[in-house]
């Protein structure tokens, strides 16, 4: 039986139908802090490479633990841990970050924003980032979101192929330029 045609273990909480990728998607706990920063980690150090106006900073893991933290007790943040099955059961190899925000001149007011996706190199190109996608928006909706953005790098052609192939298109853009200092 190839990987992708393995069962996959699922929570009672899981919003969508059963995939047939080699993942266990569940709501993130504090126990998967420890290893989900490194996950968020090297999706940041990734991003650093498409832009040097994205430079990690040295205290990139504490920040990750802080972020995951604050996200966890926040009730309109969503954080998602992607386990492995077969050989790599109860082992955390993805994670999405996402969160609910007002519109606050627009309708509908409510937007559910992908902050973070990420899977270790092993899982890609499985249909497992468009799984990881279609939970976080399941769970985006739940919450009242009436629409779906994804934030990532202008640069990163790979996340903006991904996200155009499954219906996603600009609506707004971020310039940056860096400030010398004094």
């Amino acid at each position: 039986m190839t990987e992708r045609k393995e069962s996959t273990k699922r929570a009672a909480s899981t919003p969508t139908e059963a995939p047939t990728v080699p993942i266990h998607v569940r709501v993130a706990t504090e126990a998967d802090i420890p290893p989900l920063v490194p996950l968020l980690v090297r999706l940041k150090r990734l991003n650093e490479e498409f832009d040097p106006l994205l430079k990690v900073r040295s205290d990139v893991e504490a920040q990750a633990r802080e972020i995951l933290r604050h996200d966890l007790a926040n009730p309109r943040a969503i954080v998602l841990a992607a386990e492995g099955v077969g050989p790599d059961k109860d082992r955390v190899i993805g994670v999405v970050r996402a969160q609910v925000r007002d519109r606050v001149f627009y309708t509908p007011e409510l937007e559910g924003v992908i902050l973070d996706i990420y899977l270790l190199p092993l899982y890609r190109r499985r249909g497992v980032g468009e799984y990881l996608l279609q939970e976080a928006t399941a769970r985006l909706k739940e919450k009242g979101a009436g629409l779906v953005t994804a934030e990532f790098p202008t640069q990163n052609e790979i996340a903006a192929r991904f996200y155009a192939k499954r219906g996603f298109r600009p609506i707004t853009a971020l310039h940056a330029r860096a400030l010398e200092r004094a």
